[in-house]
């Protein structure tokens, strides 16, 4: 009975002294090699043309010339840089980027504050507002956002004309905040129908107006949805080319169509360093951008910028 009960006694300790709970996983499963297969080559055929230009960018031109396009610079070189901003030539002028640089951010800063705060106020009406007809006004503007750019280029050039704006970067400063609008007011109307309903019915009964609803509770809950907006503001219009070199004329050239005439012009043996270090200054903007506030465009596009 001793050995019976001693062999009886010991199962419960070597039962408790057994792992439970499940198996851990491996970690390099054909499925996570997959994936990270997938992103790192994505990763690398976006970031090798990065790479290049910026590698260009710091070489001289023999070394350019006789060197792999591949290689990294023997010795970094700045003047390819300077000359970009300052002295190389965009057609008539060799002034370099810095001027288009400039108006460049006259025309992004008050396109983008005004087209954002416009589409704000239109999704916050649709949603909470609705007037007679706002349905039909919603179908149309976003109908016209789906009419490509260069339909209405020779009206528009006749409108601003009109306007007396042509040739100025009001024009073109009009023209992207009219266009901007309706895929904002769209990103917009679905950020606003996606908050709680309450929180405006409760503002409506204490005795809450149009302006003091949107001003004190929609606006600051809506913070990663301007982030969204205004990153793709920031990017479509920086970016642009087409508008830029119709409308504003050839003293308010914006960076990307001074860009085109860089690395197009006809005048000497082509400088592939400045060229590049050129391109690189031109995309600069839109990217501190997106680095600096892509974890809140992130959340604003998860928050609602794409539910309907």
């Amino acid at each position: 009975m001793t050995m019976t009960a001693s062999m009886t006694g010991s199962a419960p300790v070597s039962q408790a002294n057994e792992p439970r709970g499940p198996r851990p996983k491996p970690f390099f499963t054909p499925k996570k090699i997959m994936i990270y297969s997938t992103l790192i080559f994505f990763s690398l055929y976006f970031l090798f043309p990065l790479y290049v230009m910026v590698a260009t960018s710091f070489k001289t031109m023999p070394e350019i010339r006789f060197g792999s396009i591949f290689a990294l610079p023997n010795q970094i070189n700045f003047d390819s840089w300077v000359r970009a901003w300052s002295t190389a030539c965009t057609g008539l002028t060799c002034n370099g980027l810095a001027p288009g640089f400039w108006n460049s951010v006259k025309i992004t800063v008050p396109s983008t504050i005004v087209s954002i705060f416009i589409a704000a106020i239109n999704g916050y009406a649709l949603v909470n507002w609705r007037f007679k007809g706002s349905e039909l006004f919603f179908a149309v503007l976003i109908f016209g956002s789906f009419i490509p750019y260069q339909v209405m280029l020779y009206p528009l050039v006749m409108i601003t004309r009109e306007l007396g704006i042509f040739g100025k970067l009001e024009a073109v400063i009009l023209i992207h905040t009219i266009f901007g609008m309706p895929i904002l007011t769209l990103l917009f109307r679905n950020y606003f129908a996606s908050l709680p309903q309450e929180l405006f019915k409760a503002a409506r009964v204490d005795g809450a107006g149009f302006w003091r609803i949107f001003f004190e509770i929609m606006l600051p809950m809506s913070l990663p949805i301007f982030v969204v907006a205004l990153i793709l503001q920031i990017t479509g219009i920086w970016n642009d080319f087409l508008f830029g070199a119709v409308f504003a004329g050839t003293h308010n050239q914006p960076m990307t169509v001074q860009l085109n005439n860089i690395v197009n012009s006809a005048q000497g043996t082509p400088e592939y360093n400045v060229n590049m270090a050129a391109t690189v200054l031109t995309g600069l903007v839109p990217l501190i951008v997106y680095f600096v506030s892509g974890k809140l465009f992130v959340r604003g596009v998860a928050a609602g910028a794409v539910k309907g």
